[in-house]
């Protein structure tokens, strides 16, 4: 299992506890970071969103490029997994950017392309937001342009959202970075055995996770590429005891009031088709984190990471708080590195 966190770019990821100990600012990603090496983490996911939409959207939400690009100059080991929605990014001024961050990484980038949800974010910063399989089309022309300017001496295109003629990028990535995404609409799937390296997923349980590993394993064959990796979301609490662990888990899902980012997570269900019936405490933390119930003794969870292992998965995208003392934690506990 490679073992991978979410940068705090919001301040924490509990929308039912306002203060986590934890700034959205760049001397805390820095330290994390450099801390994490250490640690032994294999990846950090950077998400990319100009609100907040764990805090509350008038929070402050740090940069994801070029917070990546900062990181890339100061770390030596991790990967660099960056969220990016192409309808927020150019796809010819995009590679060449990232182009050059891979660069300062040393082959250390990586993509998470994500096809917008939040339709007032976009409205707000005055930028196009598709319907969703609009959506997903554009993202299918955006990977082939910023592929063909990756791999190409001169790349020309011309799609229904974007056209280049005779384009340059150079210099190119010093490797190309592995393209991960998520999705699970028939749209994103068909794209993502096609076109992507990786599959990233929400929280589940282990016997969920394997039918859509194996249903992206089948489609990925069928299209011809190269075996895929599987990553998944997961929220961790590692304890002494159970019991412990627990106390810990009913801290931060006790909702007194409807937090302020509650809007945000209405019209995010509203705009995709996962389950329309998670429950408000499970907004408490998100992209589904608690149900893959990584909440136990090491010894319970160094058993459920098993269990995942097993059905197909290779990556665990976690999320903790505070983040720098739970990833430590982690890390000697269950990770066996720190």
């Amino acid at each position: 299992m490679r073992y991978g966190y979410w940068m705090p770019v919001f301040g924490g990821w509990l929308r039912n506890v306002p203060d986590e100990g934890m700034q959205a600012s760049w001397d805390y990603v820095k330290r994390l970071t450099q801390r994490s090496e250490q640690w032994g983490y294999d990846l950090s996911l950077i998400a990319e969103l100009n609100l907040n939409d764990i805090k509350g959207i008038d929070q402050p939400a740090l940069d994801a490029w070029s917070t990546a690009a900062a990181l890339a100059a100061v770390t030596d080991r991790i990967e660099l997994m960056v969220a990016v929605r192409p309808n927020f990014h150019h796809p010819a001024l995009f590679a060449k950017a990232a182009a050059n961050i891979d660069r300062i990484s040393n082959g250390r980038l990586a993509l998470n392309v994500v096809s917008s949800w939040w339709a007032d974010e976009a409205k707000q910063y005055g930028l196009q937001f598709d319907q969703h399989d609009d959506r997903y089309a554009r993202t299918e022309e955006w990977l082939k342009v910023v592929d063909g300017l990756w791999t190409e001496e001169r790349f020309s295109f011309d799609g229904q959202f974007y056209q280049t003629e005779d384009a340059i990028c150079s210099p190119k990535p010093a490797e190309r970075p592995t393209v991960y995404a998520g999705g699970e609409s028939e749209k994103a799937k068909t794209m993502i055995a096609a076109q992507c390296d990786a599959y990233v997923m929400h929280g589940d349980p282990a016997e969920a996770i394997a039918p859509k590993i194996a249903d992206m394993a089948a489609r990925r064959e069928a299209a011809g590429g190269a075996p895929m990796h599987y990553g998944m979301a997961a929220y961790a609490i590692v304890r002494d005891s159970e019991a412990e662990a627990k106390r810990e888990l009913d801290r931060i899902t006790t909702v007194s009031d409807l937090p302020a980012g509650y809007a945000n997570f209405d019209q995010w269900l509203s705009g995709t088709q996962l389950e329309r019936e998670l429950k408000i405490q499970e907004y408490s933390v998100s992209n589904r984190g608690l149900r893959p119930n990584l909440v136990g003794t090491p010894e319970q969870l160094k058993e459920r990471i098993a269990e995942y292992e097993h059905a197909g998965l290779d990556l665990l995208l976690l999320q903790m708080s505070p983040q720098a003392e739970e990833m430590e934690r982690f890390a000697a506990q269950v990770m066996g590195t720190a």
